[in-house]
């Protein structure tokens, strides 16, 4: 398919229109006009673009990609060195943040929601990118962290009462520890994010709720996988999931 039909189904399905963010969603980088061959990932790194040159992709399509506010604008260095192989070897760069994150089907918490057993209920945060759920039967804290550790190939950070039974859950992939306070309030049994921080422990210690800290990059994986199989079943087109190892 033709690069600006893929950009244009993208930012429709997505609805980045709506979001406020902290970088441009959509096509980042412009490089050949025919895409066949999409790789995905998590992050925009430079071995997951050296990944995707050597599967021959004709685009990459990611969570975190580039731009970021904030960021030095300067290409050089690091920098340089990870969009300098995108242009010459014209290879599209697609990355879709908090668009993927709230998608009801395709987006991060979506997905996390269903491999960890979770039923949305409804949302809360800024955006509506939180998700509110609950577990179909309860189980204790450490057997839910037991539950996380299996199907997210990672070992969980727990804060709280490994006995207290667990049935209704919020959570929100990512470095979103910032929504605690917002989820303690919401009287649930238990947060869930990619992330802690200092400051969480005590909330969680305090108020009785517990927290899940589940890797950042193990609970964004799963969304960005699941929009490139979308892709390929919908317009026929190549799709790999490339997972360049993150221990945060």
């Amino acid at each position: 398919m033709q690069r600006e039909e893929l950009d244009r189904y993208l930012d429709g399905l997505l609805e980045v229109s709506r979001f406020r963010d902290y970088c441009p969603n959509g096509l980042q980088v412009e490089g050949r006009a025919e895409i066949r061959r999409i790789v995905s990932g998590v992050t925009a790194s430079f071995d997951l673009i050296q990944a995707a040159l050597a599967d021959k992709a004709d685009a990459i399509l990611v969570h975190h990609g580039y731009f970021w506010k904030g960021e030095d604008p300067c290409l050089t260095g690091m920098r340089r060195a990870r969009i300098a192989p995108l242009i010459t070897q014209e290879l599209n760069l697609f990355a879709y943040h908090l668009p993927l994150d709230a998608h009801a089907e395709f987006g991060n918490n979506a997905q996390l929601g269903r491999r960890l057993g979770l039923t949305e209920t409804g949302r809360f945060a800024d955006q509506d990118i939180g998700f509110c759920g609950s577990l179909e039967a309860p189980l204790q804290l450490r057997a839910f962290a037991a539950r996380v550790a299996q199907r997210l190939e990672r070992e969980p950070l727990v804060i709280g009462d490994g006995a207290r039974q667990i049935r209704s859950v919020a959570w929100c992939s990512g470095a979103a520890q910032g929504f605690f306070e917002e989820a303690i309030k919401l009287g649930l049994d238990a947060y869930l994010s990619g992330e802690i921080s200092e400051q969480q422990v005590h909330l969680a210690r305090e108020s009785g709720v517990a927290f899940i800290a589940a890797g950042h990059h193990a609970t964004e994986k799963y969304g960005v996988q699941a929009l490139g199989e979308h892709l390929a079943t919908r317009f026929g087109l190549a799709h790999r999931y490339i997972d360049i190892p993150n221990p945060v």
